[in-house]
Protein backbone atom coordinates (compact mmCIF):
# COMPACT_ATOMS: atom_id res chain seq x y z
CA UNK A 1 0.00 0.00 0.00
CA UNK A 2 0.80 3.48 -1.23
CA UNK A 3 2.23 5.52 1.86
CA UNK A 4 -0.29 9.28 1.58
CA UNK A 5 2.78 11.23 1.08
CA UNK A 6 4.70 9.27 -1.59
CA UNK A 7 0.95 9.92 -3.61
CA UNK A 8 1.23 13.42 -3.36
CA UNK A 9 4.86 14.15 -3.60
CA UNK A 10 4.37 13.60 -7.30
CA UNK A 11 1.77 16.22 -7.84
CA UNK A 12 2.74 19.62 -8.22
CA UNK A 13 -0.71 21.97 -8.16
CA UNK A 14 -0.58 24.43 -10.20
CA UNK A 15 -2.13 28.11 -10.68
CA UNK A 16 -5.42 28.78 -12.64
CA UNK A 17 -4.55 30.59 -15.89
CA UNK A 18 -6.55 33.73 -14.92
CA UNK A 19 -4.15 34.30 -11.78
CA UNK A 20 -1.01 34.10 -14.22
CA UNK A 21 -2.76 36.19 -16.80
CA UNK A 22 -3.86 39.22 -14.07
CA UNK A 23 -0.18 38.86 -12.82
CA UNK A 24 1.25 39.40 -16.20
CA UNK A 25 -0.94 42.32 -17.02
CA UNK A 26 -0.08 44.34 -13.96
CA UNK A 27 3.43 43.97 -14.41
CA UNK A 28 3.58 44.53 -17.95
CA UNK A 29 1.05 47.34 -17.83
CA UNK A 30 2.66 49.06 -14.21
CA UNK A 31 5.00 47.25 -13.62
CA UNK A 32 4.40 46.31 -10.10
CA UNK A 33 4.01 43.03 -8.86
CA UNK A 34 1.08 42.17 -7.39
CA UNK A 35 -1.32 39.03 -5.32
CA UNK A 36 -3.92 37.15 -7.01
CA UNK A 37 -5.96 34.71 -4.68
CA UNK A 38 -9.26 33.09 -6.01
CA UNK A 39 -12.50 32.06 -3.55
CA UNK A 40 -15.12 30.92 -4.50
CA UNK A 41 -16.04 33.04 -7.49
CA UNK A 42 -13.96 36.00 -6.51
CA UNK A 43 -10.49 37.05 -7.90
CA UNK A 44 -8.67 38.69 -5.12
CA UNK A 45 -6.10 41.03 -6.20
CA UNK A 46 -4.33 42.86 -3.79
CA UNK A 47 -1.49 45.85 -4.63
CA UNK A 48 0.38 48.60 -2.50
CA UNK A 49 -0.90 51.66 -3.83
CA UNK A 50 -4.78 53.34 -3.32
CA UNK A 51 -3.97 54.88 -6.62
CA UNK A 52 -2.87 51.44 -8.63
CA UNK A 53 -5.78 49.71 -6.65
CA UNK A 54 -8.53 52.27 -8.30
CA UNK A 55 -6.71 52.00 -11.95
CA UNK A 56 -7.29 49.04 -12.03
CA UNK A 57 -10.40 49.44 -10.85
CA UNK A 58 -11.09 51.86 -13.50
CA UNK A 59 -9.72 48.84 -16.06
CA UNK A 60 -11.44 45.91 -14.55
CA UNK A 61 -12.95 44.87 -18.50
CA UNK A 62 -9.62 44.81 -19.88
CA UNK A 63 -8.72 42.35 -17.09
CA UNK A 64 -11.35 40.38 -17.14
CA UNK A 65 -10.51 40.08 -20.93
CA UNK A 66 -6.94 38.95 -20.42
CA UNK A 67 -8.06 36.96 -17.51
CA UNK A 68 -10.93 35.08 -19.90
CA UNK A 69 -12.85 35.21 -16.82
CA UNK A 70 -16.55 36.10 -15.50
CA UNK A 71 -15.90 35.99 -12.07
CA UNK A 72 -16.21 38.83 -9.59
CA UNK A 73 -13.00 41.01 -9.03
CA UNK A 74 -11.86 42.71 -5.64
CA UNK A 75 -8.73 44.97 -5.15
CA UNK A 76 -7.47 45.17 -2.05
CA UNK A 77 -4.26 47.39 -0.85
CA UNK A 78 -2.01 45.28 1.42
Amino acid sequence: MDRLGDLLAGRLPGEPPEINAIKEYINEQFDVSAQVAIQNETIIISVSSAALANTLRLRLPQIQAVAKTNRKLLFRIY
